[in-house]
């Protein structure tokens, strides 16, 4: 492989990708054994990854740059053609379903992947091919609306995640004026922001009901690969949250507060956690990396090759500038099985956690693409790969000395208390959701109110010190998840969850990274339960779970907390 900016873009020609699809429709349907029926299925899906290479470096070299013309026209280009080509695909699964070498099929690829299909089939028809046309663009519309956004601060010109960074100042002015500036820049452009979720609504609730569903919630269950439970199940996990989660949330604030010698904590203050500062990491980006390729060579032989290879082939963007994307993630390149990842270091903790995070999702790609049959098998649902990236947040703390250096276990403590902190926030984004589609008539004003009360119902703490736009409930249109994956954020919570429990299982002497290493290689092959009962990780959505993490993060914070100063 080549090194990702040499690597060539060309944009799919749709005459020959149709030609190559029938070509190989003939040939499985003509097929004599299940080897020729399993040799043209595997020609069909080389079609698929080729294409889908393509369109990931379009995706990420238009979110390095929003403003590039050219890869901003490739990524409206794929909005177009991507729903055409899945009628190819729809036709190509119907007669791998109807194959008479199915059941050899299935015992290969697992009975997981035909179940997939089929319900793929049932949630696509050509009559919401423009509807998903007008979302994908309306996605795209929001992106760049987003990362346009910048302000002068402090005599540097900062974006929102510029802002953030400035919200963590031992000034509490600074974070003050941070925040404030933050705030004006989402008020500025809350009524395009409002207008653009109004068409989302309205696009997703048009899709669902001409696929015959009900509302877009019963739509989106299944659409997002949720057939083990649904919409009243994760509304008992929100119950769970809220009974044992929230308290202990707001105890670890009441205490923060006190550190900071605050009589209120206001949202501004949320992210310092000691009053001298929080720890904050040693070195450049480039130093930063090398640091992490050491950890990774001494954690284990299979995470060593991996980042090895990430670092060879130069599958990172990681240093915030003007007109770059926002936020971060890790997506792949599946001619190459490769794995590349993004985000927007602003100087603080987070670019660590980013090298913890985003390369536990670009590990599973890489260590399952390696031993999965087909690439499709690579990744699972999003509850599932949450689990890979979370935890290896948790499994990096061995090695924060050489990046954080005296100031290690503010770091330890810090990131511990807020994975369980992000929990309550994580079930108010997927409440609103279900809100918004159990009523998508709601004004813009109407949903604010919605949101600001649902914060009051899991985050009673939360104060935006009398913003009258984030009192009023603006602070939800600050989540990207909500417009562009739609009910995603749900399965942070529940992951965030299960990577406790493995961390548990650590601390306790148990082997969490055997039980880590079969939850990575078994890609998606199992369902949701199967794939944690085989890793032996606990169910989140059993309350008991919920209550007993509760109490686990309550003693090990303490412990932790002690080694400080230290």
């Amino acid at each position: 492989m080549e090194k990702f900016k040499d690597l060539v873009y060309e944009r799919p020609d749709v005459k020959k990708i149709n030609k190559e699809f029938s070509r190989c429709m003939k040939e499985f349907k003509a097929a004599k054994t299940a080897e020729e029926a399993n040799a043209a299925f595997l020609g069909w899906m080389k079609i698929v990854e080729k294409n889908s290479t393509q369109l990931s470096i379009a995706s990420i070299r238009n979110t390095m740059n929003v403003k590039d013309e050219f890869y901003d026209g490739e990524v409206k280009f794929f909005n177009r053609t991507m729903p055409r080509l899945m009628l190819k695909v729809k036709a190509a699964s119907k007669a791998l379903l109807k194959s008479p070498f199915r059941p050899q099929l299935e015992e290969k690829y697992g009975k997981l992947y035909f179940k997939s299909m089929e319900v793929e089939i049932d949630l696509f028809k050509s009559s919401i091919i423009l509807d998903s046309i007008r979302e994908s663009n309306l996605s795209t519309e929001y992106s760049k609306t987003a990362a346009e956004c910048s302000v002068e601060f402090m005599g540097e010109k900062c974006n929102f995640y510029g802002l953030l960074r400035h919200m963590q100042s031992t000034d509490r002015a600074e974070r003050k004026a941070a925040f404030e500036e933050w705030a004006k820049l989402y008020e500025s452009i809350s009524d395009k922001l409002d207008k653009q979720y109004d068409k989302l609504v309205k696009t997703r609730c048009a899709i669902a009901k001409k696929l015959g569903f009900k509302s877009y919630i019963d739509y989106i269950y299944p659409a997002r690969g949720r057939y083990d439970y649904g919409a009243n199940e994760v509304e008992a996990f929100r119950e769970a949250v809220r009974t044992y989660i929230t308290p202990l949330c707001e105890k670890m604030y009441k205490a923060q507060a006190e550190r900071l010698g605050l009589e209120k904590l206001e949202w501004y203050d949320e992210d310092l956690v000691f009053p001298d500062g929080n720890a904050k990491p040693i070195g450049t980006p480039d130093e930063l990396k090398e640091k992490a390729r050491l950890m990774y060579e001494e954690m284990s032989p299979e995470t060593g090759e991996y980042f090895d290879f990430m670092i060879e082939h130069e599958l990172f963007d990681l240093e915030t500038r003007e007109n770059k994307h926002l936020g971060g993630y890790c997506t792949f390149l599946a001619d190459e099985k490769a794995p590349f990842i993004f985000s927007n270091f602003n100087g603080t903790s987070a670019d660590v956690d980013v090298l913890t995070h985003e390369a536990g999702h670009a590990f599973e790609a890489y260590y399952s693409s390696r031993r999965q049959p087909i690439v499709a098998l690579t990744g699972s649902t999003s509850e599932i790969n949450e689990i890979h990236s979370m935890t290896m947040e948790f499994f990096a703390y061995p090695y924060m000395e050489r990046f954080f250096g005296e100031n290690t276990d503010k770091y330890r403590y810090a990131h511990f208390c807020g994975a369980l902190e992000d929990i309550p926030y994580l079930v108010c984004v997927d409440e609103f959701q279900h809100r918004v589609f159990e009523n998508p008539s709601m004004t813009a004003a109407e949903r604010r109110a919605c949101w600001r009360g649902i914060e009051k119902k899991y985050m009673p703490w939360r104060s935006y010190d009398g913003n009258a736009f984030l009192e009023g409930g603006g602070f939800w249109m600050q989540k990207q998840h909500i417009f562009l994956y739609p009910f995603y954020y749900i399965d942070y919570a529940m992951a965030g969850l299960d990577a406790l429990s493995l961390y548990k299982k650590q601390v306790e002497g148990g082997d969490a990274w055997g039980s880590y290493l079969k939850l990575c290689g078994m890609g998606g092959m199992y369902g949701y339960f199967e794939t944690l009962e085989r890793a032996g990780i606990p169910m989140p959505l059993n309350s008991e779970v919920v209550k007993d993490i509760a109490a686990f993060v309550e003693k090990r914070s303490e412990e932790l907390k002690s080694r400080i100063g230290k």
